[in-house]
């Protein structure tokens, strides 16, 4: 136990080293214009790479100078290159940013980073540095972080992890983006625009083992092809729904081009609303195929009627912003201001709402304001009148 807390101070102590920048430093290097000020010992025993490095390359500052040499990186960004001289100071680090941190490449607010692109960029990078520079330890550490990754990253970073590992032979890292790809269901035509027709070619090879398995596991019966088109429809809705949950609106988007997805149909927008952020939901609708207004379920209810029942403003807004109507009715004759009207009526002068145990009296007015405000513009509009508030308007007392 004391060996280990040991090693741990020893470990802390060559990292505040590098924290500390150029106290005792005898190298520095320049990554993407900024420097990184580092001791030629501690690099020297930990990589045999700057070992041999540090043995054949001549000093790059004047005799007699005390300023350290200046040795350019320019095969890694500067992000990775920290990290992994964190890795060689102290034997450990995090590949994974810091949750809720901004970030390029991810537009999610407060996400926590564990398998967005952003997160999936930072990982690879670390990789390649890692393997450039010969610290084997780190770049095992780091396939074993992005094969936790994939399993819920988009497939457009799955497939960027495949290439990835298939450059640089790491064949468990292969074989589970493989699998993961090939269960996607994407198009052979889709995949070639993405992968090198090799790759496409082991995936198309794996989708073939597959069906060959399944059809001898499966006992012989009648063909049904209305089941098996239904079964199809079941599994592109789940992919759908999958790909929503992990904000991977770009895969929706080419299962409506290459799979003929009816974004309608399957209720896509109804289970962004209920399911995701206002992000994904924003980016499902400027995708074009999808009808803001479109009922669903046995009452018929639009989105909006769903946004307004969550009490979500931010829902409501996004899809008020896309053209949603405020007055859309479901079959028994519901519009989502009627909605908004009874559950605001309830709270007021009940004191509670049915079926809901907590309620944010804010989100609510907000709700009910951004309703009403976008079916009296319909109203005069319809009216020809911009001045006239329409008749039926009806105001309710501000909601402390």
């Amino acid at each position: 136990m004391a060996a280990d807390e040991n090693l741990r101070s020893l470990s802390l102590d060559c990292l505040n080293l590098l924290i500390n920048g150029q106290a005792f430093s005898d190298v520095t290097f320049s990554v993407e214009g900024r420097l990184v000020h580092a001791h030629r010992c501690i690099l020297a025993a930990r990589s045999l790479f700057f070992r041999k490095f540090f043995c054949t390359a001549p000093p790059s500052s004047p005799r007699g100078s005390n300023s350290p040499a200046i040795i350019t990186v320019d095969s890694v960004s500067y992000e990775a290159f920290l990290l992994m001289l964190q890795f060689l100071y102290s034997g450990q680090v995090s590949v994974i940013p810091h949750k809720h941190e901004a970030r390029p490449n991810c537009g999610e607010r407060g996400c926590w980073h564990t398998h967005c692109t952003s997160a999936v960029d930072l990982a690879l990078d670390t990789l390649a540095a890692a393997r450039s520079f010969g610290v084997e330890q780190l770049a095992l550490q780091t396939q074993k972080q992005l094969a936790s990754m994939v399993e819920k990253a988009s497939i457009d970073d799955v497939m960027k992890v495949l290439i990835a590992s298939k450059k640089q032979e790491m064949h468990q890292l292969w074989t589970a983006c493989s699998h993961l790809v090939a269960k996607s269901g994407l198009p052979t035509e889709v995949l070639a625009k993405h992968l090198p027709i090799n790759v496409v070619a082991k995936i198309e090879e794996l989708r073939l083992k597959s069906s060959i398995v399944c059809r001898s596991i499966t006992p012989p019966h009648h063909h049904d092809h209305t089941g098996s088109a239904s079964d199809l429809e079941d599994q592109k809705i789940r992919r759908m729904r999958r790909a929503l949950e992990s904000s991977d609106v770009e895969l929706v988007k080419l299962m409506v081009m290459g799979e003929g997805l009816n974004l309608d149909k399957s209720l896509a927008l109804h289970y962004a609303v209920e399911n995701c952020s206002r992000e994904v939901v924003k980016a499902l609708l400027e995708l074009g195929a999808a009808d803001v207004n479109y009922p669903a379920g046995p009452l018929g209810k639009t989105p909006l009627h769903i946004a307004s029942e969550m009490m979500s403003p931010d829902m409501v807004a996004v899809l008020l912003d896309h053209h949603a109507d405020p007055n859309v009715r479901t079959f028994n004759g519901i519009t989502p201001l009627h909605v908004l009207r009874t559950l605001t009526s309830d709270f007021l002068f009940k004191g509670v709402v049915p079926g809901i145990t907590h309620i944010e009296p804010n989100k609510l007015r907000l709700c009910l304001e951004l309703v009403q405000s976008a079916a009296m513009v319909i109203s005069r509009e319809e009216e020809g009148d911009d001045n006239a508030p329409p008749s039926s308007a009806t105001f309710y007392p501000q909601i402390s």
